[in-house]
């Protein structure tokens, strides 16, 4: 990184300011041809935080190169990652090469890992702009949290989102959610994977996949940028269809790489594109839905349903969810935390379900001690099939009791 000396004045601001701003803040960064340094905090908690906070922009600034200037910070109760990822936005703003920025180190209880095969039968959209709402998102145990940068970003802050979000996936403990980010559509999305995919990301979900390359850019990017830094894990990814093409397309996007390990189909835009409105009895939808399901099964990846949209209807989210479970899907989005604990109770088999696997289990069970190439239940004849569909059900069950037990 280089010094910066400026011969005339230049001003770039980010974040957030006003009274009913929290856990943010509002950074103005004037450039200065000399005299160093200046900090002007503005801090509700400034007794308490304000030295710290200048320590922590002073470190930073020189740390990006900023050797002279005026830094006014608004701040409204955000936390270190917040205002590193404000100042450094400000800064990127003036057009400075900063390299990589200033990353902050891992915080304790970031650094987990994931799995191919884990429960994803939630997953929490949360704006990636938005460090409010992902401070203790995973205190409301979703399967996953997303940070999004794609359609919860505003365009004028994408750049800051970037910022926010690799901050925050090196210091927020989401407590074992399984750490996800959306990226944009095309060259900004794989611009969008040198911010993300090198700290401790767990799943890419690409938007309005159409095309096994577009998954398979993605996954060259995300294996030359981890490359690069020898880390030696896995980064998976999970296409979204939300077109005509990228439903008859589902199972060549399904199959595109490896890393693949859930599809998902998102129904705002799909519905858009068909010239369709989207209704809650879903008949619009039914087609492309089941085609993701039969490709992710075809796949052998993980089938994931759409969001239900109205947070404030519990009982149309449960019957969405058993509707979706009913046509096989594994999982579903949320888009708020109330949304969570329903999604997993109607995922859960039924009192019903279990007793009637388990019976299909023991009668296999037995069958095989008896070294017999049948399999009955009574009078009737239970084909591999029905044996296969009946373990998942008692695998899917305990594996449910455990991970309450958490």
């Amino acid at each position: 990184m280089t010094s910066m000396t400026q011969s005339r004045m230049q001003t770039a601001e980010a974040g957030r300011r006003g009274e009913d701003v929290r856990s943010d803040c509002w950074v103005k960064v004037t450039l200065t041809g000399s005299g160093g340094i200046e900090v002007d905090l503005k801090s509700k908690v400034n007794s308490l935080y304000g030295e710290s906070t200048r320590r922590l922009v002073r470190s930073e600034l020189d740390a990006l190169g900023v050797k002279n200037g005026k830094i006014e910070i608004e701040d409204g109760g955000a936390l270190p990652f917040v205002i590193l990822a404000r100042v450094e936005t400000a800064v990127r703003r003036l057009g400075l090469d900063v390299a990589e920025g200033y990353i902050p180190d891992f915080a304790p209880g970031t650094e987990y890992g994931t799995e191919r095969d884990r429960f994803r039968r939630s997953r929490l959209y949360l704006p990636g702009n938005e460090a409010r709402f992902m401070l203790n998102a995973g205190l409301h145990k979703p399967d996953g949290i997303i940070l999004d940068l794609e359609d919860g970003v505003a365009p004028p802050e994408k750049d800051a989102a970037r910022l926010v979000v690799r901050n925050a996936l090196r210091s927020i403990n989401f407590h074992g959610a399984e750490r996800m980010v959306r990226i944009n559509q095309g060259e900004r999305g794989l611009e969008d994977l040198e911010f993300v995919a090198p700290h401790n990301l767990h799943v890419v979900l690409i938007p309005k996949v159409e095309a096994p390359e577009q998954v398979k850019r993605v996954d060259r990017k995300i294996r030359e940028l981890l490359s690069a830094r020898k880390i030696d894990r896995p980064v998976y990814l999970m296409p979204i269809v939300e077109s005509g093409l990228g439903a008859i397309r589902a199972y060549e996007i399904a199959s595109a790489t490896d890393s693949i390990v859930a599809l998902t189909i998102g129904l705002e835009d799909y519905t858009a594109d068909i010239g369709a409105a989207r209704t809650k009895k879903g008949r619009e939808s039914f087609w492309a839905r089941s085609q993701v399901v039969n490709a992710a099964r075809a796949a052998g990846v993980q089938p994931i349903d759409t969001v239900f949209s109205d947070v404030a209807d519990m009982e149309g989210l449960r019957d969405s969810v058993l509707e979706a479970k009913g046509l096989g899907f594994d999982g579903k989005g949320c888009i708020h935390p109330r949304q969570i604990a329903v999604i997993h109770e109607a995922f859960a088999p039924t009192e019903e379900e279990l007793a009637k696997a388990k019976r299909i289990v023991e009668a296999f069970e037995d069958a095989e001690r008896r070294g017999l190439g049948v399999v009955s239940l009574g009078s009737k004849m239970i084909d591999p099939p029905v044996v296969k569909r009946a373990q998942r059900v008692v695998w899917l069950a305990e594996a449910m009791q455990r991970a309450t037990a958490l």
